[in-house]
Parts: structure tokens; C-alpha cells; sequence
């Protein structure tokens, strides 16, 4: 492909997605998607920040307890509530402290996730006055309230079996564990996978108290996987009656004045603050970018380009695509303003009537001219070449007829 190609001339419409000459507007800007990615980021962060102003501000009593019985949600356990009375359980659900203490005997199984409503002492008392408790999610205050341990390893093994004693879980199979626990002195460790560890922790001096970390095993996720319902079963099912009391900060006995009611009293001062900043940030930002409307105005460049420079511009990138016939309609559309303007006709006169009037001039077969100027452009390089020749003769031809018509006298 040859690079010296001729630059399109006024009045002939550029090719697709390519730069229309004396314009500096683009068709395609490329450019276009780097802005695009930049408005996304934007936009991105603004919604990033405002779903964390939004956690940080709406009040924790709002959210329902992720173990929440009546709840059917991924997060719920109502699916384990409904296999309990399908099993002739009593399920009663109650929302306050002083409706489950009333609710409690010695043949009742006290159900509930961590209290962190209660005080020590509300939560002590609590589960002194339930036969059976089964905590299911974890916390440091209530395994030293409860008497069970500590929390163990980390790393928790994918499957499991009962590994203990326990004949409630001898047909329990395998479950794959989350949280385990270290067993406090009397304390049973159950499926933990020889680790001396367990995800069960059971202590039975009268009154059975267990802890388990329910999220993988009793919710309504995860309910139908692997030995979970046997599992929730035998731990909930073996007194007649269950009261699951669900905590909420409506049932709170904390009196003290800082104690935590939304999550932004949990976060240190600044992080308000912060999220605030960052919002004005993401607004300047957006301003910033979108200070231009409309199309791009074409301005006055401060240094002067000459022609040679923009074609030989165009023709490296011409031929960098191999884009042959574009870099063919350029050179036509050159050859053609420049035989017009030789052959005495309008600057934007019709191909056709530029190849008849060139025909005319040097004696040539019109059909010929004709294919040439308005004919098909070549596809390849091998094809490129000759055709620039062929314009370049023709050219070369008509400069030289109009050139001896004005010497003769």
C-alpha cells in the first residue's frame, strides 16, 4: 500500500467512523469510552457511598433478626419453625424479654440468636430460668455466660460427623460445620472432625445448654443441605415446647445513655465525617466532567499544520489498518476536485460529468474515465497500486492537453 495518499476534498462525505476533514468533530471517539468509564466510576462511587451512609444511619431495631422464625427469607429459620410443629412441637414466637420468661417450664426449650439487646445480668437470668437453651449464633459474652468454652479454630473442615456420645445425633449424618467452638471442663464437642474442636457445643448437668452457629446449617438457605434438619431437630426438638424469642432493641433493658442504637455509634467519630466528604468529592467530580454540553466546536489552532504533514498523518494510519479502500476513495476524491478545477467546472461537479469532460479533453473512451472516477474501489493493496497509477496518468494527461490548448495560438 502506498502511504502518499491525498486528502478528501471539500464537499465529499468521509468514510464511516473516520474524521470528517476541516472538522475537528469526531464520528467515532474513540476518547468516547474512556469518558463513558469515567462517568460509570462516578456513578459507581456515588452509590458505594450512599449504601454506606444508609448502613450506617438506619437504625439497628429496623432489621429483622436474621434467625428470625416467621421470617421466610434466605435469612430466616421458618423453615425449620414448620418442620418443629410438623413434628408435634409447640413453636410459640415471642418478641420480649418478659413474655418468654412467662412462657417458660421445665418441659420448654428456650431458642434465640445472641441477645445483644440484654445486659449481662438480662441475659443471665434468662436462660437460668429455661430447662434447655440452644443458642444459634455465637458470641464471647454468651459462651462464659453459658458456661460452654470459647471460640475455637478458624478453619473449619468440610464435612463432619457427630464424633461424640450424644444420642440425639447418632442419625444425624454429616453436616458441613461453620464456627467451631473449644469445649469449656464438662462441656461435649460434636462435629468437629477430630479436632478436638466442635460446631456443636453441649453441656447436660439437668438442663441442656448448647450453642451452634447457625447461619450455614438452620436458616432457610441452607436447611435442606446435608444432615441440617436432623440436626435442628434433634437439638430443638426434644422438649415438647419451644420459645424462640427473637431480640430487638425495643426489648432492650439498657439504660445507660451511650448505649449503641445504630450502627453509626459503633464507628469511630470520623467515618461520618468521611462518607460526607466523599460524597462532596464524587458531586465536584461529576460537575468537573460534565462541564461541556453538546458537540465539540471546532477552534482556531495555535500553530499551523501544513497539508504534507495531515496526509502523510492520514496515509501511516490508512495504511496501519489496511484499510485499502479508503485510502483509493481519498485519492480519487483528490484526483477528481483537481480535474475539475483543470477542466474549468465547479468545485463539487458530479464524478460522472468530471470523467466525461477528462474523456473529452484527452480523446479517451468515456467508459473508461468513467470506471475510474465512479467505478468500484479496489479491495486489496495489490489492487491499490495500479489504481493510483491509473488516476495519476489520467491526471498527468489531462494537465498536459490543457497545457498545450493554452500555448497554441
Amino acid at each position: 500500500m502506498t502511504s502518499a495518499t491525498a486528502p478528501s476534498p471539500a464537499g465529499t462525505d468521509p468514510a464511516p467512523g473516520r474524521t470528517a476533514p476541516g472538522s475537528d468533530t469526531l464520528i467515532r471517539d474513540p476518547r468516547r469510552l474512556r469518558r463513558l468509564a469515567g462517568w460509570a466510576l462516578v456513578v459507581v462511587l456515588v452509590l458505594v457511598v450512599a449504601g454506606a451512609g444508609l448502613l450506617l444511619t438506619v437504625p439497628a431495631a429496623q432489621r429483622r433478626d436474621s434467625y428470625d422464625p416467621e421470617l421466610a427469607g434466605p435469612g430466616g429459620t421458618k423453615a425449620l419453625a414448620e418442620i418443629l410443629r410438623g413434628q408435634g412441637v409447640t413453636v410459640d414466637v415471642v418478641r420480649s424479654r418478659a413474655d418468654a420468661e412467662r412462657a417458660l417450664d421445665d418441659r420448654t426449650t428456650l431458642v434465640m440468636s445472641d441477645p445483644y439487646t440484654l445486659s449481662d445480668a438480662a441475659a443471665s437470668a434468662l436462660v437460668r430460668d429455661a430447662h434447655d437453651v440452644v443458642l444459634l449464633s455465637a458470641s464471647a459474652r454468651m459462651l462464659r455466660i453459658l458456661e460452654l468454652g470459647r471460640y475455637g479454630s478458624d478453619v473449619s473442615p468440610s464435612r463432619a460427623e457427630a464424633d461424640c456420645d450424644v444420642p440425639a445425633f447418632a442419625h444425624v449424618g454429616t453436616i458441613r460445620p461453620g464456627q467451631l467452638f473449644a469445649p469449656g471442663p464438662a462441656v461435649t464437642a460434636c462435629f468437629g472432625a477430630g479436632t478436638g474442636d466442635g460446631a456443636v457445643l453441649i453441656s447436660d448437668h439437668g438442663a441442656r445448654r448448647a450453642i451452634v452457629d447457625g447461619t450455614d446449617l438452620f436458616t432457610n438457605e441452607h436447611l435442606a443441605e446435608n444432615g441440617n434438619a436432623a440436626l435442628g431437630l434433634a437439638l430443638l426438638g426434644a422438649q415438647p415446647h419451644v420459645v424462640w424469642y427473637v431480640p430487638s432493641y425495643d426489648d432492650t433493658d439498657r439504660t445507660d445513655a451511650d448505649a449503641p442504637k445504630r450502627l453509626a455509634d459503633l464507628t469511630p467519630g470520623w467515618v461520618t465525617p468521611a462518607i460526607a466528604l466523599l460524597m462532596i468529592v464524587a458531586l465536584l467530580a461529576a460537575v468537573w466532567r460534565g462541564r461541556r454540553f453538546g458537540p465539540l466546536v471546532a477552534e482556531t489552532l495555535p500553530v499551523t499544520v501544513r497539508a504534507s504533514e495531515t496526509m502523510h498523518g492520514r496515509a501511516r494510519l490508512t495504511a496501519r489498518a489496511a484499510d485499502s479502500a479508503h485510502a483509493a476513495d481519498a485519492l480519487r476524491a483528490g484526483t477528481t476536485a483537481r480535474l475539475a478545477l483543470r477542466l474549468g467546472l465547479a468545485a463539487r461537479a458530479d464524478p460522472g460529468a468530471v470523467a466525461d469532460a477528462a474523456a473529452d479533453r484527452i480523446r479517451a473512451d468515456r467508459a473508461g474515465c468513467r470506471a475510474l472516477l465512479t467505478g468500484p474501489l479496489p479491495a486489496t493493496d495489490a489492487e491499490l497500486v495500479p489504481f493510483a497509477r491509473s488516476l495519476s496518468d489520467l491526471e498527468t494527461a489531462v494537465e498536459h492537453a490543457v497545457r498545450i490548448e493554452r500555448n497554441t495560438p
